[in-house]
């Protein structure tokens, strides 16, 4: 492997370390929230869960959805709770209370730290209601939705800059399922009139739900036809599941999820060359992840319960490796990728684990999105990567190392990490890092297990990182040693800026 300072992709977005909270399942009840929990808040917030989604450093947070906002109205989630209605969650079967709504969202997410990301509904509803949260949300006073915001208890705007209009408008399963033509009509519209409300805003156009629905991409081509001059990203979701037990083809599922990317990039810059655009649409992987443990139990939850535990997939050492290949993947096109979001951030599909009245504790996913966020900051570099490789059922090529790095030069820190997909070989990685002249490692974090099948529970965490990886310098070049199947994060700094780190 070769690096350099001067191979740039680009300075990386921190959002980019995103996630998402749907009203679904327990991610907010019994999850975010819970008021009868020894550690609740004042508002009723997991105090144990606000640590740990502070450790996770999630600079933005999508909300409120996800399915649940095609058939949501915004307005039954603020004033009073006890006047507020419980509601038929149509997209996920279940009943939903409204104790937590928008204000409620928003104070958590100041708590953790995280910006907010707003979804609209597009589904049932559209224009006026867009702008009416938007008012309520953002405009100063003076208005009818402003001063009831004031009533509500919160004199100064929330400030919500980031916007989604609808979510995954084509599928099937959408409530209120339209068109191309239909949704980048009606998307274009609520656009131009949401950036009247508010010109600073950002937009999200809906993309296609994943890369395998038929119209991809003629549905990214057709919706910027009209939305291109009122937005600012477009949307991509992805979902990956070794449903075969076939790990070798598993862990390669990121050359899809790279194509992914591609081939929508190739989209918006031909609709920005037919429409001779000066501006180049970024990109939104505002939902990724592992999902499919939890298909099958999902199938017999009794409908219409509140906080039902829906989408509890319970991850495996496996899937933390190609977590950490997807964070890859992101940081690989983070010239483009400016926004993401791991979906969802507690109990469902999540990295957080908690027990409703218990304990909390840390998938094995948890890992690789704790390191590449906390120290995946500053400049996104480009490797020369020569790598052996291996065929599987659904690839061909696939490079058994797996790399993306990070150089921040504020801290005088180069980060590389890496994946080793081999399943019975270590990994020996000779790196060029002439153009980083005096540094030194200082942390070596590795992720392993010899059963890929390992979980973590509350009592057991037997997929956890250590720091004894073998990684040394020789002659300008460092030389990682990788473990089979492993993730890895080799950490280091200029020798004069490398004494009293903590390890």
């Amino acid at each position: 492997m070769l690096l350099d300072k001067e191979f740039v992709i680009s300075e990386i977005d921190p959002r980019i370390y995103g996630s998402f909270i749907e009203q679904l399942g327990r991610a907010v009840y019994g999850g975010v929230y819970e008021p009868d929990h020894p550690t609740a808040d004042e508002n009723g917030f997991r105090q144990d869960v606000i640590d740990l989604v502070k450790q996770l450093q999630v600079p933005i947070i999508r909300y409120p959805g996800g399915n649940m906002v095609s058939g949501y109205n915004w307005e039954d989630g603020v004033g009073p709770k006890e006047e507020r209605p419980r509601r038929l969650d149509l997209a996920w079967n279940a009943l939903e209370t409204n104790q937590v709504g928008t204000n409620e969202f928003v104070d958590w997410s100041k708590a953790v730290g995280a910006e907010v990301m707003m979804a609209v509904n597009l589904g049932t509803r559209g224009i006026d209601a867009a702008r009416n949260l938007l008012e309520y949300s953002n405009h100063p006073g003076g208005t009818y939705w402003s001063e009831l915001r004031k009533q509500h208890g919160y004199e100064e705007p929330h400030n919500i800059k980031t916007w989604c209009l609808g979510n995954e408008m084509d599928g099937p399963w959408q409530i209120g399922q339209k068109t191309a033509h239909e949704y980048g009509r009606l998307a274009a519209e609520t656009g131009k009139v949401m950036k009247l409300v508010d010109p600073t805003i950002e937009l999200v156009s809906c993309g296609s739900s994943g890369s395998g629905m038929p119209t991809f991409p003629e549905w990214e081509a057709t919706t910027l036809e009209h939305t291109y001059d009122f937005v600012d990203y477009i949307s991509l979701h992805q979902y990956y599941g070794n449903r075969d037990n076939d790990t070798a083809n598993y862990l390669a599922n990121t050359l899809d999820m790279d194509n992914f990317i591609k081939t929508v990039i190739a989209t918006c810059d031909y609709i920005k060359a037919k429409k001779r655009s000066k501006k180049t649409m970024k990109l939104s992987f505002d939902e990724w992840n592992v999902w499919f443990h939890s298909n099958d139990q999902d199938k017999e939850i009794e409908p219409w319960t509140i906080a039902p535990p829906q989408l509890e997939d319970i991850y495996t050492f496996e899937d933390a490796i190609l977590v950490g290949s997807m964070l890859n993947t992101l940081l690989k096109h983070s010239d483009r990728v400016r926004i993401a979001c791991m979906a969802q951030l507690v109990n469902v599909i999540a990295p957080i684990m908690t027990e409703t009245g218990g304990g909390i504790w840390k998938q094995t996913i948890f890992y690789p999105y704790y390191y590449t966020s906390v120290y995946g900051r500053g400049t996104a570099l480009n490797p020369i990567i020569k790598s052996p490789k291996y065929d599987s059922k659904d690839f061909t090529d696939v490079p058994y190392l797996d790399s993306s790095v990070v150089y921040n030069e504020e801290d005088d820190e180069l980060v590389i990490f890496a994946v080793n997909r081999h399943l019975e070989n270590t990994l020996k990685v000779d790196i060029d890092i002439r153009s980083f002249e005096g540094m030194e490692v200082v942390e070596h974090v590795v992720l392993e297990n010899d059963d890929a099948k390992a979980t973590n529970t509350l009592d057991n965490e037997q997929v956890k990182p250590h720091s004894n990886g073998q990684s040394f310098i020789e002659d300008n070049k460092l030389v990682g040693v990788l473990p089979k199947m492993s993730w890895n994060m080799i950490r280091l700094r200029q020798l004069s800026n490398a004494n009293g780190v903590s390890l």
